[in-house]
């Protein structure tokens, strides 16, 4: 499943799309982000409500598919435009992190 048909199944709205037709194989939740350098895998979607710049250098360095923001958080502009300098997709759900989980689960 891609990033744009995980996002459209979902009903997660997008924030930033810089490579949406990157494949997601797997779900990865939490806020601490060096374990979540540490463990997230390649092409998961990983779940947060963290909104710091740190996010979309952790999820570049990850190599994650998506960032998905969890409970409706938002990002400043200056973090959506270093999103979109570094080809970080972004999307935002408006569930708690687990039923974003449950959701991705479902979808893939």
């Amino acid at each position: 499943m891609t990033v744009r048909e995980l996002t459209e199944a979902c009903g997660f709205a997008p924030i930033v799309l810089a490579d949406p037709d990157r494949t997601v194989s797997g779900c990865y939740v939490g806020d601490l982000l060096s374990w979540v350098m540490g463990r997230a895998q390649q092409d998961n979607a990983w779940i947060t409500i963290m909104t710091n710049v740190n996010v979309v250098a952790v999820g570049a360095l990850a190599d994650v598919s998506v960032i998905v923001l969890a409970e409706g958080v938002k990002l400043t502009q200056p973090v959506v435009d270093c999103a979109e300098a570094r080809g970080v997709n972004v999307v935002s759900a408006k569930v708690p992190a687990y039923e974003a989980a449950v959701l991705i689960h479902g979808a893939i």
